[in-house]
């Protein structure tokens, strides 16, 4: 029987802590390269959005799930939808609510055009390049509702990090409860987790990274974005010594 090889990795918990730790390094890494080394948020941006074109058209070409190329592109999508956030916050003077709204109906339509297109929106049949553009696109605009959502609560609304991370982490839990114990949809339940991680991951970052006069553990960017960061590379080289490819029969690819 003819196979298919899925171009992105499986829901497992190696999946979910990777995820979560590289939204924490979007966080901190976007303010420690804007702020902390002067770049500024434009020229950051420019400089992430060429990173991001180049490892996209890396994956592409790979046409399946390699830990290395996938993992830096996820990296690197959540440094830039922190940017692109914080520049319509900063620079275009938009509201943490503005923000959240278009990015949370960018989001809506991308999984409408998915849909009408595919007629799924599953992650385990991702082997066309169709597919793997909605993919990214959807994942941008979770990266950066995410992070808008994130400073939204924690900020906005004064709740500071801790709270919020707590308060995104217990919805995350409930959802997953949702999933194993009343059979919520695999489908839905996925995608709402992977919108839920990224603010988790924002206000994580912030409440390590941030001065104790902010709310924060007063860690620093530096150390925080290096600390995620080793953990990231060596989880992701384990699973890259650990892997197969993962076929998929023509017959499961609808």
């Amino acid at each position: 029987m003819n196979k298919l090889l899925n171009r992105v990795p499986e829901v497992t918990l190696f999946f979910w802590l990777i995820k979560i730790m590289a939204t924490t390094v979007g966080e901190t890494a976007a303010d420690f390269l804007s702020a902390t080394l002067h770049l500024g948020l434009g020229i950051t941006s420019y400089i992430m959005s060429g990173l991001l074109v180049i490892a996209l058209l890396i994956q592409f070409k790979l046409k399946r799930y390699v830990p290395t190329s996938y993992w830096v592109v996820v990296v690197l999508v959540s440094v830039l939808g922190t940017l692109i956030t914080d520049r319509l916050v900063d620079e275009a003077g938009m509201s943490l609510v503005t923000t959240s709204m278009i990015f949370g109906a960018a989001l809506v339509v991308t999984f409408v055009l998915w849909y009408a297109s595919e007629k799924t929106l599953s992650i385990h049949s991702i082997f066309t390049a169709k597919r793997e553009a909605f993919y990214w696109a959807a994942i941008l605009c979770t990266f950066a509702l995410g992070t808008a959502a994130g400073d939204l609560f924690a900020e906005g609304m004064r709740l500071g990090y801790a709270p919020s991370a707590l308060i995104f982490g217990g919805v995350i839990a409930v959802i997953t409860f949702a999933h194993y114990v009343f059979k919520l949809n695999a489908v839905l339940a996925f995608w709402l987790a992977y919108i839920l991680t990224r603010p988790l991951g924002a206000s994580m970052g912030d409440w390590l990274s941030q001065p104790l006069s902010n709310g924060g553990l007063g860690l620093g960017t530096v150390g925080t974005s290096a600390v995620f960061l080793v953990v990231i590379v060596s989880l992701v080289s384990y699973l890259s010594l650990q892997r197969k490819p993962r076929l998929l029969p023509l017959s499961a690819t609808k």
